[in-house]
């Protein structure tokens, strides 16, 4: 097994520190851990063009987060730490490549794989900073967690609440390791469909953001990121949520505002992503309409690896090229109104055009279907384990056609 250990100084600095206060009850007592599974069978089979024709692999994953409280003072001092092992239960023969599992040098994927990640914090009053390991749901930094292990960024952040209603997030990220991986590496600019110049690696992230509940219901948020020397992104969200007519209507809206950053070391980069998604839940049902509008003479910029902050990034393609419009119907259904709680269902259909791929003259159209099936146990031992469903169509004018299912069994266990 390979264990990959971050160089989190800090981490172990604040961890010293509060070995040494005298009074740590609450740092004791305040504190929990968490042990996830999460066990994936992954297939996709593609369906036309050259090069391997199926990626299929099955693993098994263990997350132990441990979460310390804070020595008591005015400055409170903590540390958490994540466990992580992935391990293999069906590869091999020509089927890697899921990002389940790592791929080797000779092809091959290992038996497990694992990392630690360390993360110290400090905290007075409402105000937190945190240095270490991190996994970002961020609209300008989404870590993906969609495989055995989550991606993992490492650097700092300081976060402030001290103002009702009001949340404000600052730091920097200067490395990552991928969900396959366990390598502490530079931040790479994604250049999915040749985008943007493949391989080019910046050596920080800075973020800033804030959060503003102005009314029940309703949250402003403004995010700013700065890639070193590749990319800059601003974004303006609004998130909405109010009753109507004995269901709930619920807006997310979203722009997205990025340009090249310093020397360009990936080219140009220009591109506004305007996209939203309006649902409405009554009685089990709920209907969703989204649109993605990307302008510009590039496409979408992001981090490798993570999860684009877009409303048509769907189970298989992101719909994120130059000048694409792209159009998203989704419907979800509750079966607890049918006297089947924990049971829940999921299908959407994208539809997107207008596509500007380099290389080609052509109009690029693609489409992709998703459906999912959930269930939740609801009593007894196995409380709160899931399994999940998942099935999806690609169809594309430009990039390859795929059809994927996966199956996901998933339990978190409280250890204390």
């Amino acid at each position: 097994m390979r264990i990959a250990l971050p160089a989190n100084r800090l981490a172990l600095a604040i961890l010293a520190s509060s070995a040494a206060t005298t009074s740590q009850a609450a740092f004791v007592e305040d504190s929990s851990a968490t042990l996830t599974t999460t066990n994936i069978y992954l297939n996709r089979d593609f369906r036309e063009g050259t090069g391997q024709n199926k990626r299929e692999e099955w693993g098994q994953g263990f997350l132990l987060d441990i979460q310390s409280g804070y020595t008591e003072g005015t400055v409170g001092f903590g540390l958490d730490a994540l466990g992580m092992l992935g391990v293999k239960l069906d590869s091999g023969g020509g089927r890697t490549g899921t990002d389940l599992l790592p791929v080797q040098d000779d092809g091959g994927t290992p038996d497990e794989f694992g990392r630690l990640g360390l993360t110290g914090k400090v905290k007075i009053s409402k105000t937190e900073l945190r240095y270490g390991s991190h996994i970002p749901e961020l609209p300008v930094v989404k870590a993906s967690d969609s495989r055995l292990l989550p991606q993992v960024f490492e650097g700092g952040l300081l976060s402030s609440s001290e103002i009702d209603n009001l949340s404000l997030l600052g730091g920097r990220f200067d490395k990552v390791i991928d969900r396959a991986s366990t390598n502490s590496e530079d931040i790479i600019l994604n250049s999915k469909n040749g985008r943007f110049a493949g391989g080019v690696t910046a050596e920080h992230m800075d973020l800033a953001g804030i959060d503003w509940t102005f009314a029940k219901g309703m949250t402003a948020r403004y995010y700013y990121a700065d890639v070193e020397d590749i990319y800059r992104q601003h974004f303006l969200g609004l998130l909405a949520s109010q009753p109507l007519g004995g269901g709930t209507l619920s807006a997310d809206l979203r722009v997205s505002i990025s340009d090249d950053s310093g020397s360009a070391e990936a080219g140009k980069v220009d591109n506004n992503a305007w996209n939203g998604l309006v649902s409405y839940a009554y009685s089990g049902h709920k209907v969703g309409l989204g649109y993605q509008h990307l302008t510009g003479d590039t496409g979408f910029a992001y981090v490798d690896g993570s999860d684009p902050f877009l409303v048509n990034f769907v189970q298989i393609n992101d719909f994120a090229n130059a000048e694409e419009r792209s159009w998203q119907a989704r419907y979800d259904f509750d079966f607890a109104t049918l006297g089947v709680p924990g049971l829940s269902f999921m299908t959407r259909y994208i539809k997107g055009d207008n596509a500007q791929v380099t290389g080609s003259d052509e109009e690029g159209r693609e489409w992709e279907r998703n459906t999912e099936v959930k269930y939740v146990v609801q009593s007894g031992p196995l409380k709160d384990l899931y399994v999940r469903l998942r099935n999806a169509s690609f169809r594309s004018s430009f990039a390859r056609d795929a059809d994927e299912n996966r199956v996901i069994v998933g339990y978190s266990l409280p250890i204390w």
